[in-house]
């Protein structure tokens, strides 16, 4: 994989300064200088639906050869599909709308990506500015809408501000702390004669980024590092969209402390790797979450302390002191308090951490790690990780277990597949038993969790990386949200693999239900009536996924048997002229273990349904 593929380096738009060379002018229409303007970014798809307000703009994008359109069914999977598209290629993603409803249908997936911290331009026609206010048709603040959840937002009402507006967006968004920036233009302004001149200058005062972390910090950091008995590296999704992977895996195994990465970040460290314990949070690995809740010393990298990480957060890591590294000034002391603070870019931190950690080892300071790889530790984290490991129960029914599903399918998927996944159960089933050995290889809703996401997620992401096998594992909920953009797929030659985890309830609304609604599932059955026990033939399933698929132009099948798991894998991975949807039936009771239960602590951790870690007094402080 390339470091473009991982999030390394984001394309920057050239600006110059006063004393750059003069710039090419040429007189063009606002909406020409708009779609030339994406070309000089280097934006090479823009996912959207045309109107009113924005129609405009779709005239001269018809003539362009560098910017690809690719018309969505809906707003919302045009945002989705920018957010994957980001997410898989580290470029800045792309979406456009219309006024209005075009706008506010985008409003999901810029939220989104605010909380995942993508990098995406959202473009929205707005009414003409004469008539901005005056609740014109199909008009909505949208820049009032959704200033909460861009990391910066434009109105533009003159055509000559467009490149310089466009130019400074695609920084905003890229660069830093990645964000949705949005960028609103009202139809006059496109439809206006203007001179395009590029490159902009670009007039950014108050935004400076800092990346390069500070010397004193670092050392500090190392120092801990060096008296530190019970380590754990914790990492965020900051890790993958800095490129800082390569990084990572050197301070790793330079101080053989156990890595855990979050959701966020699954691939930033290969699960394959002996000194990766796993995933945390809510639904992690035993391992992970008690690393955490028992270590002396967490090394936060790229990650903000999220609620389903830490669980009741004044009982989380009570031990542990706290080494907090955050391009974002705003997320270091914001959910608990940092013993070194240190603001500054991933993978420039880590480098320098590195640099530091070895002169700790030169020095003979580095402690219980250059004595023998904190051994009594990972006696410890090895004794936890042999007796709670990841597993699943087969259904005793003969049916087939949505665990062994995702199972296989990363087992039989082809090297370098990028994985979309919905929100819910599956969504942590295709964290835990996927192995995820390469970064951008995990697209989910992390922050927001946002049901259906997956299916335009994993479009943005074949367009993104064409030569990638790209599977969305998604829930019947979830699908039935956002299935349409299958259509845009058939008819763009963008051939993803969905896999739908049909158990014919609302999984996790439905296992919270069992466990503390006493069994009363309220409104969570998604098949005809509310008896869960029922199981449909194939002559009254409502919808008909298969049936569906196929009437948009995919490859429909139907899994209900594990005897037939492998061969129906295997056609799907086969198909690669047309998006395949695997319609897999699986057992309706299966539950997601371990389990934190929402606002406990990380001490309460069960393994499974009536199991609760015994970690013993050795292990404890």
């Amino acid at each position: 994989m390339t470091e473009q593929a991982t999030g390394a380096h984001h394309p920057q738009p050239r600006a110059r300064s006063g004393g750059a060379p003069s710039a090419t002018v040429e007189h063009l229409t606002g909406a020409q200088s708009l779609i030339r303007s994406l070309e000089e970014v280097g934006a090479d798809t823009v996912f959207g639906i045309p109107g009113g307000a924005i129609l405009p703009a779709y005239d001269p994008m018809m003539d362009s050869t560098r910017v690809r359109h690719v018309l969505v069914r809906h707003e919302q999977g045009a945002g989705h599909a920018a957010v994957g598209y980001a997410q898989a290629t580290g470029k800045v993603g792309v979406c456009m709308a219309t006024s209005g409803p075009g706008a506010t249908n985008l409003v999901t997936p810029i939220a989104d990506a605010h909380m995942d911290s993508v990098g995406i331009v959202a473009i929205t026609g707005q009414v003409a500015s004469k008539a901005i206010g005056t609740d014109a048709f199909q008009e909505a603040d949208i820049v009032g809408i959704t200033m909460p959840v861009t990391k910066h937002n434009f109105l533009v009402k003159d055509a000559k501000d467009i490149p310089r507006t466009i130019a400074e967006a695609f920084h905003i968004a890229g660069t830093g702390r990645p964000g949705p920036v949005l960028v609103d233009i009202a139809k006059d302004a496109l439809q206006a004669r203007t001179t395009f001149s590029w490159p902009p200058v670009m007039d950014l005062p108050g935004y400076r980024p800092v990346t390069k972390p500070h010397a004193k910090q670092i050392r500090e950091a190392a120092k801990l590092i060096g008296q530190a008995k019970r380590p754990v590296l914790y990492v965020g999704g900051g890790v993958v969209k800095s490129g800082a992977t390569a990084e990572l895996r050197v301070l790793a195994e330079l101080t053989k402390a156990p890595v855990t990465t979050t959701l966020m970040a699954l691939g930033a460290f290969p699960d394959s790797h002996p000194l990766h314990v796993g995933m945390p949070g809510m639904h992690g690995a035993v391992t992970a979450v008690t690393a955490l809740q028992k270590a002396d010393l967490i090394v936060a990298l790229g990650a903000r302390f999220d609620d389903r990480v830490t669980g009741k957060l004044d009982s989380f890591a009570p031990y542990a002191k706290i080494v907090h590294a955050d391009i974002d000034p705003a997320e270091i002391g914001k959910n608990r308090a940092a013993d070194v603070p240190i603001v500054g870019d991933a993978r420039e931190v880590l480098a320098d951490l590195v640099q530091a950690v070895q002169a700790e080892h030169t020095g003979g300071t580095l402690g219980d790690a250059a004595a023998g790889g904190y051994q009594a530790w990972w006696k410890d984290l090895d004794r936890w990780r042999q007796t709670y490991p990841l597993g699943y129960d087969q259904p005793e029914d003969g049916s087939l277990s949505p665990q062994q599903v995702i199972q296989r399918i990363g087992q039989l998927a082809p090297e370098d597949t990028v994985y979309a996944a919905g929100v819910g159960q599956h969504q942590m089933w295709a964290a835990h038993f996927v192995d995820y050995d390469r970064p951008a290889t995990w697209l989910n809703s992390g922050g927001a969790g946002t049901m259906g996401y997956a299916v335009p997620a994993a479009m943005g992401a074949k367009v993104g990386r064409p030569g990638s096998t790209v599977w969305a594992i998604d829930g019947d909920g979830c699908f039935q949200m956002t299935n349409q953009e299958l259509t845009t797929c058939a008819l763009n030659n963008i051939p993803i693999k969905v896999a739908i985890i049909n158990n014919g309830v609302l999984g996790m609304v439905h296992q919270w239900q069992s466990l503390f609604y006493n069994q009363r599932y309220s409104h969570t059955t998604l098949r005809d009536g509310n008896d869960a026990a029922s199981r449909p033939s194939s002559g009254t399933r409502v919808p008909d996924f298969v049936k569906l698929s196929e009437a948009m132009g995919c490859v429909g099948i139907r899994c209900e048997s594990p005897d037939e798991l492998d061969a129906v894998i295997a056609k799907a991975n086969a198909i690669n002229d047309r998006p395949v949807v695997v319609d897999f039936i699986v057992h309706e009771d299966a539950m997601v273990w371990p389990m934190v239960a929402a606002g406990t602590s990380n001490d309460e951790i069960m393994a499974a349904l009536g199991v609760r870690p015994d970690f013993g007094e050795a292990s404890d402080n």
